[in-house]
């Protein structure tokens, strides 16, 4: 379970329970014309969503799908979201997401690809407590498989729209001081670390972090100037 539901956590435990299967393609290109497909099964209760982009990317729908899902439900909730994307899955269920939005959306290798998507979702899982399931594509589900048909009728619609996030996606930078958090827009404080994180080592210089309180996120501060407190 994500550990970005801390506010739907804090409601308590009757929230209702729903299923989601989400599907995301470009095609016949990737990039190319983009379509989301979605499915939401709350007791006998089966709805359908699709959509698409004119030109995207197959990441981007698998992202724009789970976000179109959880933006559709009505009231805090328990999710299941199954998805055949390891992008999607691995990214929420392993905490990238949360290290790259602490880094200021980068990674390893560079700006993490997506940001505009990523605080989307990471704020809806804020309000719904939500765990991502990997299921592998088609292989037989029939939810996934519908999934899947969604998604292409959703990129062959007449007069798509522009993915404005694509190719250039926002960077949402690390915030200054007393700056809201580019997810939730709580205001981040100064926070001192005086010991190491993984070997809780007293450090010889104390490690500078902004906190978000609500996110329960640390944002490693690059520059001293991101301590300046906001005009």
């Amino acid at each position: 379970m994500t550990s970005t539901a801390g506010l739907a956590r804090e409601t308590g435990a009757g929230l209702p329970h729903v299923a989601i299967y989400t599907d995301g393609s470009a095609a016949p290109t990737n990039p190319g014309p983009g379509g989301y497909g979605v499915l939401l099964i709350r007791g006998r209760l089966r709805q359908e969503f699709f959509g698409g982009y004119r030109h995207t990317t197959n990441n981007r729908m698998e992202l724009m799908a789970a976000i179109v899902a959880l933006e559709t439900l009505e009231e805090p909730s328990e999710v299941m979201l199954f998805s055949d994307s390891k992008y999607l899955v691995d990214s929420m269920e392993k905490g990238r997401a949360r290290r790259w939005q602490a880094r200021g959306w980068r990674c390893s290798k560079g700006p993490a690809k997506n940001a505009d998507l990523w605080i989307r979702l990471l704020l809806l899982c804020l309000i719904h407590d939500v765990t991502f399931a990997w299921i592998r594509g088609h292989a037989g589900n029939r939810d996934n498989e519908r999934c899947d048909e969604l998604a292409g009728l959703g990129r062959t619609l007449p007069d798509l729209p522009l993915d404005t996030g694509y190719p250039n996606s926002d960077e949402s930078k690390v915030p200054f001081d007393g700056q809201p958090c580019p997810v939730c827009l709580t205001p981040v404080a100064i926070e001192m670390r005086h010991r190491s994180k993984w070997k809780h080592k007293i450090l010889s210089k104390p490690a500078t972090l902004l906190y978000c309180v609500t996110c329960n996120v640390r944002y490693e501060v690059q520059s001293e100037i991101r301590l300046a407190a906001r005009p």
